[in-house]
């Protein structure tokens, strides 16, 4: 894999000590999250990007917190980061890292007892959008992200030509692998990210300007 994907995924809080270079997927399946993540605020029809919260609700935060920050700045980025760097199911529009295998083609997993049928039926499972990539149309994928948006689910594919940096396919819960779309490679999609150092710096700006 390349270092700069590793690099990022370091910066963003995820563990890649157990990563030893022999395997991309087993490097892959190796790396853990103590954290969320949170995707950096871009500009829309409708906002800028300065004008939006770059974390759901972290407004009201500030407002509850405003104390805190006029006495001591440096405990209130502290009590910032752990609310929101966190392994919490709580909504704040974050994405969680999974790094687990999913085997819906290959005999004997509870993968393909469970989803093969499925996979194996053109009405329920569309998978043309990976396998122009991939020219495979029974690959094993693993399950790299999920979300609270749309697509919620992103995959790679085992039999990308580029593992080194594979493109990532999102797929929604409730139409699993019959609509999919190309979201590019993740070295792209780490990018969107934010780093605690990246929130600070763009909380930083609005409170401290």
């Amino acid at each position: 894999m390349k270092s700069s994907i590793l690099n990022r995924i370091k910066a963003l809080g995820g563990n890649i000590d157990n990563v030893k270079g022999k395997s991309v997927v087993d490097d892959i399946l190796s790396i853990s999250f103590n954290t969320v993540l949170y995707q950096r605020p871009t500009d829309t029809p409708w906002a800028n990007a300065e004008d939006e919260e770059p974390i759901y609700g972290i407004g009201e935060f500030v407002d509850e917190n405003m104390d805190l920050f006029n006495t001591d700045k440096n405990a209130f980025y502290n009590k910032l980061i752990e609310k929101y760097f966190r392994n919490t199911d709580e909504g704040f529009g974050q994405t969680f890292w999974v790094g687990k295998l999913f085997t819906p083609f290959r005999e004997g997993s509870s993968d393909f007892e469970e989803w093969n049928d499925d996979f194996i039926d053109d009405e329920v499972t569309n998978l043309e959008e990976i396998t122009k990539l991939t020219k495979n149309p029974k690959s094993d994928f693993i399950h790299l992200f999920y979300d609270y948006g749309y697509p919620d689910h992103m995959y790679m594919s085992l039999s990308d030509p580029n593992l080194e940096n594979p493109t990532l396919f999102g797929t929604d819960h409730e139409v699993f692998f019959n609509e999919i779309s190309n979201e590019g490679t993740l070295e792209d999609y780490l990018s969107t990210f934010m780093t605690k150092k990246e929130l600070l710096e763009i909380v930083k700006n609005k409170l401290e300007k």
